[in-house]
């Protein structure tokens, strides 16, 4: 069986979860060990080259209201990771990509299948919407980003999740989707992730190869 880091497209593995579930801060906490790199969505728009043709693609939807249709986020996100990987600060022939925030919805995880070879979905459930709204709430306090600590644009983010991005988990084989308990506590929830990827035939891949 061939090594997945030789296939052609990154071996990644995803996290999803509602706004507050805790995949950014579980992403960031994984992207800091070597042979991992953590990439996510908002990263794309935030080193956004305005100058260049995609660029000026997003600000014309952006300045519009609009929101940026999935083909033109995939190729944002195909040219950020590719100017990373240029710079060897991201290197796909021995390191694992982790995505958060992308795919969004089941059209984008479909377009992303030409680019990335998805070993594994790491779900971090959060039913308790009380709890999500309340992590919701201190972290846009911390940010100073008042307006989103209002019950009804956590509300309106919740809802959003509940219809376009967790359909994501029935896309993907069951095998590929494991579901973490997000309301453990943070550390937890890293081992339930670490030991789960342990067990992946990724991991053995990544054993394999010197660096």
């Amino acid at each position: 069986m061939a090594n997945a880091f030789h296939t052609g497209r990154k071996p990644t593995v995803i996290f999803l979860g509602a706004p507050g579930a805790g995949k950014g801060t579980q992403g960031k906490i994984l992207g800091n060990v070597p042979r991992f790199f953590h990439f996510a969505c908002g990263d794309v728009f935030r080193s956004l080259d305005t100058r260049t043709e995609l660029g000026r693609q997003f600000v014309a939807h952006s300045s519009r209201g609009e929101l940026v249709p999935d083909e033109l986020t995939v190729k944002l996100w195909k040219a950020q990771i590719d100017n990373i990987a240029e710079t060897r600060l991201y290197k796909p022939d021995v390191d694992v990509l982790v995505l958060d925030g992308i795919p969004r919805n089941v059209r984008q995880a479909e377009i992303l299948e030409a680019y990335i070879d998805v070993h594994q979905v790491f779900h971090l459930s959060c039913p308790n919407r009380d709890e999500l709204a309340r992590r919701m709430r201190k972290r846009a306090i911390k940010e100073n980003r008042f307006d989103d600590a209002s019950d009804a644009v956590i509300d309106r983010r919740i809802a959003t999740y509940e219809e376009e991005t967790k359909p994501i988990t029935d896309y993907y084989t069951h095998e590929r989707v494991t579901q973490i308990d997000a309301t453990q506590p943070p550390v937890k929830v890293l081992a339930d992730i670490i030991n789960r990827f342990m067990e992946l035939p990724l991991y053995h891949d990544m054993k394999a190869i010197r660096v």
